[in-house]
């Protein structure tokens, strides 16, 4: 694979173990948030773990907001990451890149809230992003909010209420789950994403 890949440093993230993932897959990424090194990447990736607000501080602090709505290589938001490509979100009022339209809903109480651990992520339509990969495959969720179903949604998940557990819209893509902890479905994902033009 000829991929270079550049992992944005938004804060609060496992950069190392989603290093090893896509060095799994025979890609070498790069973490920091430096915008000509992102510009040169052939894709980008916006995980996240923890707040929506604080992670949009922080790409806003380093203009990275600007940035990310300007690639045009592909770009995969990942849990948190997805969700911030969103206009908004129920987590703390917070306003997100607007890449994607909708709001991001906090999950129903029941069965329990967060949402953690194994699901299925059900496919709505095909896509390169899941080739290979099934509805008998399982993916590794932990979050407490999710995207709403919608036109951009290629796989749905249900916990407490139906959400989207991928998404796609020109360039950019995201997964609320986490594929650099989803075993062999993850890497085959990131493969996948890799092989995006």
């Amino acid at each position: 694979m000829s991929a270079r890949a550049y992992i944005i440093a938004a804060g609060g993230a496992n950069y190392g173990s989603l290093r090893e993932a896509c060095r799994r897959v025979g890609v070498e990424a790069e973490v920091g948030d430096d915008h000509a090194h992102i510009a040169a990447a052939t894709h980008v990736i916006l995980p996240g773990v923890g707040a929506a607000a604080h992670a949009m501080h922080a790409l806003r602090a380093c203009n990275l907001d600007r940035v990310l709505r300007s690639l045009t290589q592909p770009l995969l938001g990942i849990c948190l990451g997805m969700q911030l490509m969103f206009e908004h979100s129920e987590e703390g009022g917070t306003e997100g890149l607007g890449i994607l339209p909708g709001t991001v809903q906090r999950l129903p109480t029941t069965p329990r809230w967060p949402h953690m651990g194994w699901n299925q992520a059900m496919l709505v339509k095909p896509h390169a992003l899941f080739d290979e990969i099934t509805e008998n495959n399982w993916f590794y969720f932990v979050h407490g909010y999710a995207a709403p179903v919608t036109t951009h949604t290629l796989a749905r998940t249900d916990y407490g209420m139906g959400f989207a557990a991928a998404v796609a819209h020109g360039n950019v893509f995201g997964v609320q789950f986490h594929p650099e902890k989803s075993a062999s479905a993850g890497r085959r994902l990131l493969r996948n994403f890799f092989a995006l033009t």
